[in-house]
């Protein structure tokens, strides 16, 4: 069974900050790329940030850059999202995902490019 696990969401004020855990289990992780996508009430499901798979690279979208940084530890089997500086329209359901093929050296924002999803956490942010 293999299974991404998300957790580390939850309300915060603006200019909070949280930071969000996914957690791999039934495989390693280690060979592919990873990334955090979002999806807000009404909207579309929309990348947020991804890391290749010795994080040597990282992506971030425009909108959260500068304020969201990605990681990731292997040893761990986990992959991390750092939160800072929350703004109300951060509001949504973070999903984790994996590449379906193995050591791209370049981060993909196309959802279709992965095939591994967690169940999400809500990230809720109150001005």
């Amino acid at each position: 069974q293999v299974r991404l696990v998300e957790s580390g969401g939850g309300l915060v004020q603006a200019g909070g900050s949280l930071r969000l855990s996914c957690a791999g289990s039934g495989r390693s992780f280690n060979n592919y790329g990873m990334a955090w996508f979002r999806q807000a009430p009404g909207k579309d499901r929309e990348f947020v940030a991804g890391i290749t798979w010795r994080g040597i690279r990282t992506s971030h979208a425009d909108s959260v850059k500068g304020r969201f940084t990605i990681s990731r530890d292997n040893a761990e089997n986990a992959v991390y999202l750092q939160m800072n500086s929350l703004k109300p329209e951060d509001t949504a359901v973070y999903y984790c995902a994996s590449e379906s093929y193995r050591r791209r050296m370049e981060v993909s924002t196309i959802l279709d490019d992965y095939d591994y999803w967690g169940q999400g956490t809500q990230v809720t942010v109150s001005s």
